[in-house]
Parts: C-alpha cells; structure tokens; sequence
C-alpha cells in the first residue's frame, strides 16, 4: 500500500511542480490526475498496489467532506448575504456543462459514425 500511496503522492507533487513552474491554469492535483489518468490508459491495466490504497482512501471518502461542512456553517451569514450571485453562478455552470456535455456527446457519436460505415449518428 505504501507503493500505491508513492505513485500518487509522486504524480500530484510533479503535476504541482509543473503547474508552479509553467504558470498553468490549473492546479496541481487536478494536473497529476489527468497525468495518473493518461499514465493507466497507456500501461492499459491498474497497478495493485494503486487499487489498494485507492479502496482505502474512498472508504474514508465521507472524511473529506467535513472542512467543506465546517466552512459552510462558520460561513452562513455571508452566504445567506450572497445567495443570489451563488444561485446564479450554480445555474448558469450547470447549464453551462450541459451544454457542453451534449455537444461533446454529439461529436462523439458524428466520430464513432464515421469509424464505423453504414450507421447513421443519432439526431
């Protein structure tokens, strides 16, 4: 388990290095998942030793939910305060993913219609 842990400790803090070095847009953890992500698809199967403590780390998933809890009740009251703004934006991205989620999906299936001849991509 302690190899698992390394392979992902290993990714996140090279991903944060990257993104710290290179000014990029996103963040560490998310830059070493897309790079663990990459990194399984091409070695094609999952490592043991990175099922292991994956099943550890989502069985303590709920856990990692507490700070949020805490921030939003010591928060409350600048929340009640901006609730039409937090509202709007929590719209507005939901139907902003969506939309872009439909569009992907329909590229997808215009891709997978070429690749395969003689079905026709769904409307």
């Amino acid at each position: 388990m302690l190899v698992g842990a390394a392979i992902l400790l290993a990714f996140q803090l090279g991903a944060d290095w990257l993104a710290t070095r290179f000014h990029l847009p996103l963040s560490g953890p998310v830059l070493g998942m897309a790079a663990l992500t990459v990194a399984l698809a091409a070695w094609g199967r999952t490592l043991l030793a990175l099922t292991k403590v994956s099943n550890v780390l989502l069985k303590a998933m709920p856990l990692f939910f507490i700070p949020a809890g805490v921030g939003v009740i010591v928060l409350s009251d600048q929340l009640r305060a901006a609730w039409l703004p937090i509202a709007a934006s929590l719209l507005g991205s939901t139907l902003v993913a969506l939309a872009a989620t439909a569009m992907v999906m329909k590229g997808v299936a215009k891709l997978l219609a070429r690749a395969r001849p003689g079905s026709k991509p769904s409307p």
